[in-house]
């Protein structure tokens, strides 16, 4: 069954972001050498129950936190979505060395990713 397997929170200041986050639960926070500016999230220990996530710029004035449920067929995944309702924002991309995301939102309105797993995406 698929399940949340990343978070983002959104920061108009990234870096203050971090601090606040590093400073209130202690998580872990690297910039991510990529080729967009991303922070990588890590909030506990491998073997802890729950996940790790990131912190980004906001893509617009409605910028939300978006949790990302991990599948194992990212295109027939939009397809069950969309056919339940859902909206594509942002088509299949790769995420190099991670996978193929994809942003979708629900009937509510609210937007969550999807991630095909691949670490040969490119």
């Amino acid at each position: 069954m698929p399940r949340p397997v990343h978070f983002e929170l959104p920061a108009a200041d990234p870096e203050r972001a971090a601090r606040f986050y590093t400073d209130v639960f202690g998580w872990t926070i690297e910039k991510w050498e990529g080729p967009v500016e991303y922070w990588l999230v890590t909030t506990g220990e491998e073997d802890e129950p729950g996940i790790n996530g990131g912190i980004m710029r906001p893509q617009g004035p409605e910028a939300t936190t978006v949790n990302t449920v991990g599948v194992d067929d990212l295109d027939s995944t939009v397809e069950r979505a969309t056919a339940a309702g859902a909206t594509v924002v942002a088509p299949r991309m790769a995420v190099p060395g991670m996978g193929w995301l994809a942003y979708l939102t629900d009937t509510e309105g609210n937007t969550f990713g999807l991630m095909e797993p691949d670490s040969n995406a490119a």
